[in-house]
């Protein structure tokens, strides 16, 4: 079922702010969507033309910085916000966590735990894809990027190096002299990544540590194919409550609807 975008008018009843585009996002939305009293709106930050929508209502586009999201809180009755954003999406989580301070409203952090290197893994974990272009050239001069569409300029400069760029959307930054772009939305099977990889001939894989198994394919087909990984490390999350699953925020959700309502009827 896909969701409905509703004005940004101030919303009648007890409102769940959801933050993200996610998976795990879109799998809170259906858990709690039919909660009594309870209004879930799902904010999703409009940078793929063509988003996957969740269950309930959604709006599409930044606040305004933190004064903007505490303006938003604020005009509102406002029950939560669950940041359920990607694990890279740093900024929009720092504008929660100040503004959910700010306006008094309860704040939980969602966020799948980070992929775990087992037996035959030969992973390189970098801070950021600076670190991961300086690293690279003694890898391999065939290279997977798979880090989205956004961060590939510090690999412009690599010239010796060519690279295999996939992305949901076109990137939209400098791209490396040597690259080809492959336009795809996961999830991807093994044998697919096997295959893909395979045929490009390449050498070395770089992601992100996203965690979760929509992308982790590429992971399983590089350790059968003996690939270097070099895996850009997560930040860290600086929410005051943090859980790893859509099941255990409705939960949280749940037990804060129920609170409430116990408060209403006293």
């Amino acid at each position: 079922m896909s969701g409905t975008t509703p004005s940004d008018r101030p919303a009648d009843g007890r409102v769940l702010l959801v933050l993200g585009g996610t998976s795990d996002a879109r799998a809170l939305a259906a858990l709690v969507a039919d909660t009594p009293g309870l209004r879930v709106v799902s904010s999703l930050a409009g940078r793929t033309r063509a988003p996957v929508l969740p269950v309930g209502e959604s709006r599409v586009g930044g606040f305004g910085g933190v004064p903007g999201l505490v303006a938003w809180l604020r005009a509102r009755d406002v029950a939560g916000v669950v940041d359920a954003t990607h694990p890279f999406a740093a900024r929009i989580s720092a504008h929660a966590v100040a503004a959910c301070a700010e306006a008094g409203v309860p704040l939980l952090r969602l966020q799948r735990p980070g992929w775990t290197a087992v037996p035959g893994d030969d992973w390189h974990p970098v801070d950021s894809a600076e670190h991961a272009a300086r690293v690279l050239p003694a890898l391999a001069r065939r290279v997977f990027l798979t880090t989205g569409r956004l961060e590939t300029a510090p690999y412009a400069r690599l010239d010796r190096l060519w690279f295999l760029l996939r992305s949901v959307e076109p990137p939209t930054g400098a791209l490396p002299r040597a690259c080809e772009v492959l336009l795809a939305r996961g999830p991807f099977t093994v044998e697919d990544e096997i295959a893909l990889m395979r045929d490009r001939r390449v050498e070395a894989i770089v992601t992100k540590d996203s965690g979760g198994t929509q992308t982790a394919a590429k992971l399983t087909a590089a350790r059968e194919l003996g690939l270097p990984v070099v895996l850009i490390r997560r930040p860290e999350a600086t929410a005051p409550e943090q859980v790893a699953d859509a099941a255990s925020a409705a939960r949280w959700v749940l037990a804060r609807a129920a609170a409430d309502g116990a408060a209403g009827g006293a």
